[in-house]
């Protein structure tokens, strides 16, 4: 739980702040970490990757809300969504640039020498593993079908 090693300590800063939008945020994550930690198939103690697995989660949840929220004009209920999604964001590795990723998609495709679209999902595989929290899976998978000629 290296990531999340200085959760407690931001949930009380929040508290005494009294930011009570990052303080809901600061506690979506602890509520997470404690679901996956009592799941039937869930460690006592979470790793790096699974943290940031399940912080990923969370800011897709919030952006897809937020998303949902501003196609039905309702940009007081988006606002905070999006705002806890930037509080989420914080835990997570340093975001790659988009020509950083594609980049790194490049290298994967000559690697495995990939030429069309059956060889996708092994260069998504790969590419994902390697990008792992540092950048976002539909712009992997973009970039990917970009590179492969979709």
């Amino acid at each position: 739980m290296g990531i999340l090693s200085n959760l407690t300590d931001e949930i009380k800063n929040a508290m005494r702040a009294k930011d009570s939008l990052r303080l809901e945020a600061l506690r979506a994550i602890k509520s997470g970490i404690l679901l996956s930690q009592t799941a039937p198939s869930g460690t006592k103690e979470l790793n790096d990757d699974e943290s940031i697995k399940l912080l990923q989660r969370l800011v897709k949840q919030r952006k897809e809300s937020a998303a949902i929220y501003r196609e039905q004009d309702r940009a007081d209920l988006a606002e905070p969504e999006e705002a806890q999604a930037e509080v989420i964001t914080e835990f997570l590795p340093a975001q790659l640039s988009e020509k950083e990723v594609e980049k790194i998609i490049s290298e994967i495709i000559t690697k495995t020498k990939a030429d069309n679209m059956k060889d996708m999902g092994r260069v998504m595989g790969m590419a994902s593993g390697q990008l792992a929290g540092r950048a976002e899976g539909k712009l992997i998978a973009n970039l990917v079908k970009q590179k492969l000629g979709v």
